[in-house]
């Protein structure tokens, strides 16, 4: 069944989202989460989601799927079979595969398929809504969309001096073609951070992509990063860019940056030096152009001092630092932020208010899960 989430407030387009999993809790959450962004349907079966895609007058630009449907959850196959159909329905519709079946072949077959991304259960969502809206830019790039969809840019929000200096901060450093690496606990908003250094500079109207390197095995990551050309491994069939060539003149946010692989590192310190790279199964270097903002909360000195994290590769990084204070440490905020989200939220939960108790209560807890913590409380409230 077809299961639209809007938002009031939002004025413009959201991209469709065809979401495809026989979890009924993963679907639930999912769609309620990501219906701020997009237009979700949803569906628990490859033929639903055929007979539902037959009804629609406009195809969604986007799927997200399992590879586990029935009638046999336990093997890849209706995913895959899927993936094709879906790609009947519309080429150029971008599919991710969300499954914890994970292996290699089946994230190299289902890439091989036409799929674009593979991100393995179990995921946040905040890490699913950075890639989809990764390959709205690309589609917007292929489509030469002159306005691209909005995406739920929540923006620096804050009245409290450190707020203040922090946007001061980003502002400074947005022009600037040094990489910016971006320290904070998680859930604080750094990526966020990231986006505002991007808006603010003068690569705005190029490509700001993300990738989580905690979020892919060594391998995937590489392919992800750098591109594979065509039979660079079994089932690589075709040449696939990687985020370095997609980025272009824009930005590309290496989130979690110190859970990069070891082996890694090295080429990416080889990007941060001259722009260069390898796509996997080349012989020939290629040229990268986007400027590196990377973020991380974990400790990067420490990780030097332990082997874990490349002396070098820190001192290229960290040229220009942007600490992002925890949500305790900026006073009031938090209600500017309940407010932002539940506006943000606005056709998908019911308004509340806080009586004075619960109000003072806020103010006294610590939110060790920071913004991303405050936003799921808005959530559990305004869904009772």
């Amino acid at each position: 069944m077809a299961r639209p989430q809007k938002t009031s407030n939002l004025e413009t387009r959201l991209p469709g989202l065809i979401l495809v999993d026989d979890d009924p809790l993963i679907v639930e959450s999912l769609g309620f989460v990501l219906g701020a962004d997009f237009e979700v349907y949803t569906a628990n079966s490859r033929r639903n989601a055929k007979t539902l895609l037959q009804g629609l007058t406009e195809l969604p630009s986007l799927a997200l799927i399992d590879l586990g449907l029935p009638p046999e959850p336990h093997v890849p196959d209706e995913g895959f079979a899927l993936i094709a159909e879906l790609l009947a329905f519309n080429r150029s519709m971008k599919i991710l595969v969300l499954s914890g079946q994970s292996d290699r072949s089946n994230i190299q077959h289902a890439l091989t398929l036409g799929a674009v991304d593979f991100v393995p259960k179990p995921c946040d969502a905040d890490l699913l809504r950075a890639r989809l809206n990764h390959q709205i830019l690309i589609l917007d790039a292929e489509q030469g969309d002159a306005t691209p969809f909005h995406v739920g840019d929540e923006d620096l929000l804050g009245d409290s001096p450190v707020m203040q200096a922090l946007r001061d901060t980003a502002k400074r450093f947005a022009n600037t073609p040094f990489p910016v690496l971006i320290d904070g606990e998680s859930g604080c908003g750094k990526e966020l951070v990231a986006q505002c250094l991007h808006r603010e500079s003068d690569r705005a109207n190029e490509p700001l992509l993300t990738i989580n390197c905690a979020a892919f095995t060594a391998d995937l990551l590489e392919a992800q990063l750098f591109g594979h050309v065509k039979g660079a491994y079994t089932g690589a069939e075709k040449a696939r860019p990687g985020f370095f060539e997609d980025a272009k003149d824009g930005t590309l946010f290496l989130d979690e940056v110190g859970d990069m692989p070891l082996e890694l590192q090295t080429k990416f310190l080889r990007v941060l030096e001259n722009g260069e790279y390898l796509p996997l199964g080349e012989t020939r270097a290629r040229h990268s152009n986007a400027r590196i903002v990377a973020a991380t909360n974990r400790d990067l000195r420490e990780a030097v001092r332990t082997g874990a994290f490349r002396q070098d590769l820190f001192h290229r990084l960290s040229v220009l630092t942007i600490s992002v204070p925890p949500l305790r440490s900026r006073g009031r905020d938090w209600m500017l932020l309940l407010e932002h989200f539940q506006n943000l939220y606005a056709g998908a939960i019911k308004p509340f208010t806080l009586v004075p108790a619960a109000a003072a209560l806020l103010d006294e807890y610590a939110f060790p899960g920071n913004v991303r913590e405050l936003r799921n409380i808005v959530i559990r409230i305004g869904a009772r």
